[in-house]
């Protein structure tokens, strides 16, 4: 039985050029924005999706805490904090192992994207006055949008967005160049409640952004933060 609900699926848009067979595209995506009165781009980061809760760090299943070796750190964290967590289940990228891009500008090896309390994901606002509380980082901002433009400037500026480097200086794995960010994530910057999730948490995802396989995790390697570069 699951310690807890586990991350819900995050549809595409329907101009993200970067699905696969397992994912899914919100293709009234502008109806769903249309109704939310504030919205943020935030970095969509090329980590695994951890959560801390009061039961322990989760990887995507909720079915057990995680024994895996780069959720350690995340698991030192974990126990100092425990005891104040009560409902609120933080969701973020962990970062500590290399996927498919490599970040030569961290500051930190975990990033709060997302913060959960019983039904409800809180606003951005409360989502980094929690991380902060608990001295953890959120993902970066890419740009908030009060007023939504005509749904052409929308997807252009997503467009254009997407098209720079990551904020913490991305580099392709297969061949040690520099790259684009690989995606973004557009939520409401509003609360709203956990069964409303698909209609108010939107991607993009670059095509061709995954350089790694099943067998990732055989010879795995941990992700220098900038200070520990040469």
């Amino acid at each position: 039985m699951a310690y807890s609900q586990k991350y819900g699926r995050t549809f595409h848009f329907p101009f993200s050029p970067g699905t696969t067979s397992d994912d899914r595209v919100n293709n009234n995506y502008w109806q769903d924005i249309s109704n939310i009165n504030g919205l943020i781009h935030t970095e969509k980061l090329d980590g695994e999706n951890n959560c801390l809760n009061k039961y322990g760090v989760f990887a995507r299943s909720h079915a057990a805490p995680s024994a895996s070796p780069w959720t350690g750190q995340l698991r030192q964290t974990w126990a100092q904090i425990k005891s104040s967590l009560g409902n609120y289940e933080i969701f973020g990228e962990n970062l500590f192992a290399i996927h498919s891009i490599e970040y030569h500008a961290l500051d930190a090896h975990f990033y709060v994207f997302g913060v959960r309390e019983l039904d409800k994901w809180l606003s951005w606002e409360e989502t980094c006055f929690i991380a902060a509380v608990y001295g953890l980082p959120t993902v970066p901002v890419l740009q908030t949008t009060a007023m939504l433009p005509a749904r052409a400037v929308f997807e252009k500026e997503v467009l254009s967005l997407v098209a720079h480097s990551s904020v913490f200086n991305s580099h392709d794995v297969a061949d040690g160049k520099p790259c684009s960010m690989e995606g973004l994530v557009t939520r409401n910057i509003n609360e709203y409640g956990v069964d409303e999730f698909q209609q108010n948490v939107f991607k993009y995802v670059r095509k061709g952004h995954v350089k790694t396989d099943e067998h990732w995790t055989r010879n795995w390697k941990r992700s220098p933060l900038q200070n520990e570069r040469k």
